[in-house]
């Protein structure tokens, strides 16, 4: 059967929404979330309750600024689809605290419950992650540091986002003990655990099954060239 189209820009969506649903669910679950969303999440628990504004969504995009400003020091350039990278955060932020406002309707949940919201949880970010890889639209700013950062220094992705992965587990571990005491590991769990083993399986899982069903393509061509690399005036140097 022949592939059907499959918009990148509907793509790009479907991977947003998708990881947010995700986070939300694992989140609800309380077994531990994504070492990648664990420092975001530390800060919200940390400064909500004296500023109500910080939401778990809201703290997503200030740590994915803050990472933002830190890939442009450390790479000594600035591309224009950065910005979109950080506008991509902020959709994320906003649709991640509209799924926890209805999560906050749900009754407390018992065990079993709890396991399949956070099966559901990790497929859909699995699901999203394979979304986002086949839209030409910048990703959010923790793709993109592995992204760039495996770009300038020509190195394999996959080490660059284990190394990632591995400094975000570090800096979620020294942000719970600072927080909270080494009593308590807010935020981590053994599905922190799970997330790290099976995530990156299930994304080649389901890469497989979408290219079997679809072929992705832009529906605006004209707007690809704003998010290739490779453009000449695609970056500033500094």
């Amino acid at each position: 059967m022949k592939p059907r189209t499959f918009y990148s820009e509907l793509a790009y969506l479907a991977g947003i929404v998708l990881l947010a649903l995700g986070t939300s669910c694992a989140s609800a679950a309380s077994f531990g979330l994504s070492m990648v969303v664990a420092p975001a999440y530390l800060i919200h628990l940390k400064l909500s309750p004296t500023w109500p504004g910080i939401t778990f969504g809201v703290a997503e995009y200030i740590v994915q600024a803050v990472l933002l400003l830190v890939l442009s020091l450390a790479l000594r350039r600035f591309r224009p689809y950065y910005l979109f990278s950080f506008c991509t955060a902020l959709l994320y932020g906003r649709i991640l605290d509209g799924f926890l406002a209805l999560w906050a309707l749900v009754p407390a949940l018992t065990m079993l419950p709890r396991i399949l919201v956070f099966a559901v949880g990790v497929l859909s970010c699995a699901l999203g992650v394979s979304f986002v890889l086949h839209t030409y639209l910048s990703p959010e700013v923790y793709e993109l540091v592995v992204k760039e950062v495996s770009a300038r220094y020509h190195l394999p992705s996959h080490r660059v986002k284990t190394v990632y992965d591995c400094s975000s587990l570090v800096v979620s571990l020294i942000m719970t003990a600072a927080f909270f005491g080494l009593s308590q590991l807010r935020g981590l769990g053994w599905g922190t655990l799970v997330c790290a083993l099976v995530t990156g399986t299930c994304v080649g899982w389901f890469n497989r099954r979408l290219e079997a069903r679809f072929q992705f393509r832009p529906a605006f061509p004209n707007l690809e060239k704003f998010f290739t690399p490779n453009t000449p005036s695609s970056s500033t140097e500094f």
